[in-house]
């Protein structure tokens, strides 16, 4: 079954500005720092990173360590391809992706853009050649940080963009001791944390989603098929005696 995207036209153009504003700050900030075609090739790897910033800020893939270590961890991993198997790009290419993607995992900081860092860093030309392993500080991290910095400023003012994530876990952790007067804690506190950590183990395959928004996306779509005043319990029925 297809699912369409259901997002406002007012998120598709949101998402567009965050897009144009982080990647004009990557391209004015990177050529103070290192000149020349070696300044923009990292660009590729961030036009990526910056679809899953402001496009899909809540992914798992978009946090800031997802961001961070992912595009750092194969930075370092596709230099040390290229200055071991360098004389069989080919090669050297390949592993560069496949051990990124392995790292990554390991690390838990699995962000797709990070194969095109890796990837860059092997196939990139002498002009990324020569930085050697200072690739992995000029241009990758500074990139990351310029890109990080402008999307927690962009995102912030947006309430519906959640960004980072761990800034707004204090919703779920006072969800885990709901106060039954509290309006709307049962539907807050629907699936049990290692429910839903045993049912993503059963999936076995990586789910880009927070358990913030499959709690939300949960309740969200239980309230549309139990209305409230399908879901309230109704009175009792009083029974009257019948004369006689």
């Amino acid at each position: 079954m297809k699912i369409a995207y259901t997002v406002s036209e007012r998120e598709h153009w949101v998402s567009a500005a965050g897009g144009l504003i982080g990647i004009l700050a990557v391209l004015w900030i990177t050529p103070l720092w290192l000149g020349g075609e070696g300044g923009l090739l990292i660009i590729a790897s961030m036009g990526a990173s910056a679809v899953l910033l402001f496009a899909a800020p809540h992914g798992a893939m978009s946090q800031p360590w997802a961001v961070l270590g992912g595009h750092m961890v194969s930075a370092l991993v596709g230099v040390t391809c290229q200055r071991w198997l360098g004389s069989e790009p080919m090669l050297a290419a390949s592993l560069a992706v496949a051990l990124a993607i392995a790292a990554m995992y390991t690390l838990r900081c699995l962000h797709p853009p990070g194969g095109a860092t890796a990837l860059n860093a092997v196939m990139g030309g002498e002009a990324v050649h020569s930085l050697g392993y200072n690739y992995f500080f000029d241009p990758v991290l500074l990139n990351i940080v310029v890109m990080l910095g402008v999307a927690v400023i962009f995102n912030y003012p947006f309430a519906w963009r959640r960004y980072p994530q761990i800034w707004w876990r204090r919703q779920q952790e006072a969800c885990d001791t709901p106060d039954a007067e509290a309006p709307g804690a049962s539907e807050k506190c629907m699936i049990p944390h290692s429910d839903l950590v045993y049912a993503l183990s059963q999936i076995d395959t990586f789910i880009d989603v927070s358990e913030e928004d499959l709690q939300r996306i949960y309740a969200l779509a239980l309230g549309h098929h139990h209305p409230p005043h399908e879901m309230a319990v109704p009175a009792a029925t009083p029974v009257t005696e019948s004369a006689g």
